[in-house]
């Protein structure tokens, strides 16, 4: 059929119904390659559909073109594209060329796109300049050199929102020194203290910026993106980074709003942002340096949140290895900065379930620790803990052996440990199992007592397991997840003597 609509084309005879048909059955990348044999590099017949007075056959004959990804059609393309005047054509052109080495023409581009910035459409005709704008940004993002933008604002004090687990707050809350502080459902609203003495804290889970907007309709995107354009956005922007706009960013929509919904709000909303701010800010979705968040409230506003990914994340930068099991390095800092009143200097601390190591590179984080043991029956996960270690700078001794068969010559103070999980391939009974025999083994590791710091998911499996046991006492324990009823326990052990 590829012949026969091709033929039919060159012959005149329903060209717009078989140029459909043609770009149909050309979809396969086989067939493509057999169409562009059959041409043999004779492009004349779609170029000059180019210039057809039907702006459909216009359309489909682009589309086939830049599909062909001829260097020698570029010229042509963009000359059409120059004289083309039917606006929702000209992203087609846009998107044809950008499958080329567009290189020569990026200068004059870029002026075009300057211009429709600068250009107030008709409101027939905003959706179609919107979709050339984000057409030649994307094309021109391959030939700028894009200003890395370097974070100088450890300094200020900014007021952040740092947020933190909702059952510890108070953890985070401790670290912060001074300043004011304001608790929040989901995190505590800061001001007062410099950036520099907020970012190293390890409990928490993001830095945002809070954004004075106004009050954000949801209605509404191209007045949001307005607004968060006039808002005091690019000021923040400028007096935490060297150099200024442009900006590149993304928008993050937490909302209820249907999914098929969310993508068309998102562009109306990048899109009145960078023609609002003349191009101060770029929505690259791709290669961003900075999120726009938008969080519905429930009386049918947004607050907004800006994140930064120009700020270099140095509390967790060892984390370069993981495993699908792996405890989050934030959840075991919190972890360990709940038992650190338990946790003894110079403690000789064993993980019988290590993992990639997250929980041993965070217990050595509180508190100066003596020789650590980190054991796993994966190899994979073990070499992973040993690399991810070794960037921390941590030492520990890692050793591919199952817990309930390692020995060792001299006694440990400490077991913590992120303990297995319910799973598809390990049943609740197993793991039930697994904690009575784990409390059965753990003592011949401890020299008359010491103190075990777990991070479960099953609670109630340790509460079970020692229940009875004079031995262990739970000294403390702690709420991480309400929900999927995580938590971390501090147990006591210490060898009765009858």
């Amino acid at each position: 059929m590829i012949r026969e609509n091709y033929e039919a084309i060159c012959a005149g005879k329903d060209v717009r119904a078989n140029l459909i048909a043609l770009k149909e059955a050309l979809r396969e990348e086989e067939a493509l390659k057999s169409f562009a044999y059959l041409l043999g590099g004779d492009f004349s017949v779609l170029c000059a559909l180019l210039s057809d007075r039907d702006p459909k056959v216009r359309k489909n004959a682009v589309q086939l073109l830049g599909r062909m990804e001829s260097e020698d059609l570029l010229p042509v393309l963009f000359d059409a594209y120059q004289k083309e005047e039917t606006r929702y054509l000209k992203a087609d052109y846009v998107r044809a060329m950008a499958r080329m080495n567009c290189r020569a023409y990026a200068g004059q581009l870029e002026e075009r796109l300057i211009a429709l910035r600068h250009t107030e459409p008709a409101p027939e005709e905003e959706k179609h300049m919107a979709e050339e704008i984000r057409a030649l940004q994307d094309l021109l993002l391959r030939y700028q050199r894009h200003k890395k933008h370097a974070f100088a604002g450890y300094q200020r004090e900014e007021t952040v929102i740092l947020v933190t687990n909702r059952e510890q707050r108070e953890v985070t809350a401790r670290q912060i020194p001074g300043g004011q502080m304001t608790m929040l459902r989901g995190g505590i609203r800061v001001s007062g203290v410099s950036l520099e003495e907020l970012l190293p804290i390890r409990t928490y889970t993001e830095l945002l910026f809070p954004l004075a907007t106004g009050e954000l309709r949801a209605e509404d995107p191209a007045l949001v993106g307005e607004q968060l354009a006039k808002s005091s956005l690019t000021e923040l922007m400028d007096r935490l980074h060297k150099g200024g706009s442009p900006y590149r960013f993304r928008v993050e929509l937490r909302s209820p709003m249907e999914p098929d919904k969310r993508g068309a709000y998102i562009r109306k909303l990048a899109d009145a942002l960078e023609r609002s701010s003349d191009g101060a800010w770029i929505n690259a979705a791709g290669a961003y340096e900075a999120e726009l968040r938008l969080v519905a409230k429930k009386d049918g506003t947004y607050a907004a949140l800006l994140k930064l990914g120009t700020i270099p994340e140095r509390r967790f930068g060892y984390r370069k290895e993981f495993i699908a099991s792996s405890i989050t390095p934030v959840n075991a800092a919190l972890a360990m900065e709940l038992a650190k009143p338990w946790l003894k200097a110079g403690a000789q601390v064993l993980d019988p379930f290590c993992g990639v190591g997250t929980m041993l590179v965070e217990r050595a984080q509180v508190l100066e620790a003596g020789p650590m043991y980190g054991l796993d029956i994966f190899a994979d996960a073990v070499e992973k803990a040993r690399r991810n270690t070794a960037a921390s700078g941590c030492r520990v001794n890692y050793i591919n052996r199952d817990f309930f068969t390692f020995t060792h010559d001299y006694p440990f103070d400490e077991i913590v440990t992120d303990m297995p999980q319910v799973t598809s391939a390990r049943k609740k009974e197993e793991i039930r199992l697994l904690y009575q025999d784990f409390f059965e083994k753990a003592p011949q590791h401890f020299d008359g007592k010491g103190i075990l710091v777990l991070y479960t998911t099953e609670p109630g499996f340790a509460r079970e397991a020692i229940q009875g046991k004079e031995e262990y006492r739970l000294e403390k324990s702690f709420v991480i997840n309400e929900r999927n009823r995580t938590e971390v326990l501090i147990i006591q052990y210490e060898q009765v003597h009858r």
